[in-house]
This record gives structure tokens, sequence and C-alpha cells, in this order.
């Protein structure tokens, strides 16, 4: 592997960082975060960062998903808001494109490339989440139709999605060979969104969504009913890469803000930077990043080979959402009380790093699938 980037990987990451230093940061400092930023997801589309790694064909980049990862994580140098966006609108991207019909994708795929359209993943209900296998939204065939009938919860961009991808049960009694994976239009009948959830960090435009008796065509059914489950799970596995990128951006965020702050804040006569105990923790803290920041690497090169990646993709989502969580609480530290106070941004970071150590899998899933695929060999 070369850890260095690309000469095109490097313009498009100074690309991204231009357009957070002259968009993304105005707009939060002037609008906030409670409304999702449509100007600036528009402007995503706009500067070609909205389908980086899918095919030019459908008005993609047709690049891959090492250069992907350093734009999400340039993104998410400010806190991981935009780049998370990002980052849930490429899950149904991926699922149209790896199991989406010709039709599906030409339909869908241009317009979420041009940001015309924001995509969401629709897996996670109040008694499924990391047993996905478990869920209870049903779809029943009525005619050319489907009927969905369920609930889903945490649903990010749930109310401002255009396009859902849900994951429903088609043949109880199969588990997983019984779920099935649908497109569902925003303004579908049947589809309403519950009250927007207030997560721990900054707003994620999470809500509730139901379907109550929504009728979908026949033709929404993504691939053949039963294959559900193994559409869900393709998507989270390359889903998991992007989760690490966005909290290695984060990570980041957190690191520069604490360095910049040691070598300002005088105690006892000289910058704490100056004592052993903030350049342990400083030093810590940098080299949790770099590993983090190789192994997430070493994922994405791995999937856009072609080779196995899925235990590598979970190692790289719980290093750098664990290096996330603790960089952000040893950034809180060197910020002393300030650091606890909303007038800084490290209380934000630290609060929102949690978030990816839950999302896409818990970390202690991750666990579990790095250590089935080290004790496969054994169990020939």
């Amino acid at each position: 592997m070369d850890y260095l980037l690309t000469e095109e990987q490097e313009q498009l990451r100074r690309l991204v960082e231009e357009f957070v230093l002259g968009d993304v940061n105005p707009y939060y400092e002037k609008h906030g975060h409670e409304e999702f930023p449509w100007p600036l997801f528009r402007k995503l589309g706009e500067l070609g960062l909205a389908a980086i790694p899918f095919p030019a064909e459908y008005g993609g980049g047709g690049l891959d998903y090492s250069t992907y990862i350093v734009a999400l994580e340039e993104l998410s140098r400010t806190g991981s808001r935009l780049g998370g966006a990002l980052a849930v609108h490429g899950l149904p991207q991926l699922i149209l494109n790896q199991f989406g019909t010709d039709e599906q994708k030409s339909k869908y795929l241009p317009p979420m490339a041009r940001a015309e359209l924001l995509g969401a993943f629709a897996l996670t209900e109040p008694h499924a989440g990391s047993d996905a296998a478990s869920i209870n939204t049903r779809a029943s065939r009525r005619g050319d139709k489907y009927i969905l009938r369920g609930q889903k919860i945490w649903i990010t961009h749930g109310g401002e999605a255009d396009i859902y991808i849900v994951m429903a049960v088609t043949e109880k009694g199969k588990g997983a060979k019984g779920v099935s994976s649908f497109i569902v239009e925003k303004g579908a009948e049947g589809l309403a969104f519950g009250k927007r959830e207030r997560p721990m960090g900054l707003p994620h435009h999470t809500r509730e969504v139901f379907f109550e008796d929504c009728e979908i065509p026949r033709h929404n059914l993504i691939g053949r009913e039963g294959e559900g489950f193994r559409v869900a799970m393709t998507a989270l596995d390359s889903g998991r890469i992007t989760v690490a990128a966005t909290s290695l951006g984060l990570a980041q965020a957190a690191f520069d803000h604490a360095l910049r702050y040691a070598t300002e804040r005088q105690a006892f006569g000289h910058p704490i930077a100056d004592f052993q105990g903030i350049q342990f923790m400083l030093a810590d803290m940098a080299t949790s990043i770099e590993a983090a920041r190789s192994v997430t690497r070493k994922a994405a090169y791995l999937r856009d080979r072609g080779l196995p990646f899925n235990a590598v993709a979970s190692m790289a989502k719980l290093l750098a959402t664990d290096t996330a969580m603790k960089v952000s609480t040893d950034a809180v530290q060197i910020y002393g009380g300030y650091g606890t106070s909303e007038d800084y941004p490290v209380q934000e970071l630290f609060r929102e790093a949690k978030i990816g150590q839950i999302v896409e899998g818990t970390n202690q899933i991750q666990r579990m699938i790095i250590a089935r695929e080290l004790l496969k060999k054994f169990k020939q």
C-alpha cells in the first residue's frame, strides 16, 4: 500500500478544504445545525462530490473508495455533520448501483449524483438494531404492488430524504432469508414520519418512519425477494469504512483544536504544551489517529481491489470511532473547564464522537465480526 495521497486525491482534498472554509463553516456559523443544510448538500452535487465512487455513466465520479474516504475525512474536520450526511446518502447509491435494475439505476442514480435527490437507509427498528435479521416491518404482495406495514427508528434524513431503501420481511419464519429490500419514494401513500429525534450530540436529522399500508410498485423491489439481508449487509460493510473516515475527520478536528489551545493556554508562566503530561496526551492522540487512518485506508484498498474486506472494515470502524471518542475526551481535558462550555468546539466533538461507536453496528458487534473471521480457519 502507498500511504501517500495521489496527485488526484490531493487535488480533491484541497477542493473539499476550500469548500469547507468558504461555504461550510460560514453556513453553520450563520444558520446553526437545526435544519438540514440543503444549500450545502446541493453544492456537493455542483462540485461533483455527491457520488464520488459511483459510475460516471450515472453521473458519478467514477473514482475508488480510497479517494472517497479522503473527501469524507476532510468534510468531517468541522465535525461529522456534512461528511456523515454524504456517507448516509452513499448507502442507497451503493445499493442501487450494485443490486438495482438498469431502470432503477437510470431513474435514481443521476439525480442523486447531482444532489437533486437525497437518499436514506431504513433498517433499524425499535426491537431490531444490531440484530438486523429480527426486523418486523412486513411487505405483502397485492397484484402489481407491495403493501408495507411497520416502523423504523433513528433513520438519518428521515422526513428529509426523497428516496428510502427499506428492509422488510416478505416471508415470515425464514429469518434473514425472508428479508427483502425496497425503494420507497417520499410522498408514497401510507408513508409517514414521526417527530424529530434528538440524539446526543449535534442534530442528525433523524426521525421515526412509519409504513401504514404503504403502497409501492412491484418494480420497486431491489433484486429478488429474500435477498434484502444480503443487500443490507453489503451496504453496511462498505458503510463502516465511511463511518471510520468521518470519525477520523472528527478526531483530527478535536486534536487540532487541542494542539492549538495547548500552545496558547498559559499556566504557571508557561504554555501548558510545555508540560510533559500534556505532551504525552498529544502524542498519544496523534499516534492513535495515524493508526486508525492506516487501517481505514487498508479497508478501502482491499475493497477497491475486490478482495475480502469486511473484517478490516470492522477493524477500521472500531478503531476509528474509539479513537474519535478518546481523542475528543482528551481534547476536553486539555481545555479544562472551558472544554465543557458551549462556547468552545471540543464539547460538541466529544458528544458527536459517541454516536460513531453505535451506528452501522455497535462496536461490540464489530468485535464479534472480527473474531468470527479470525476463527473461521479453525472451524473448517
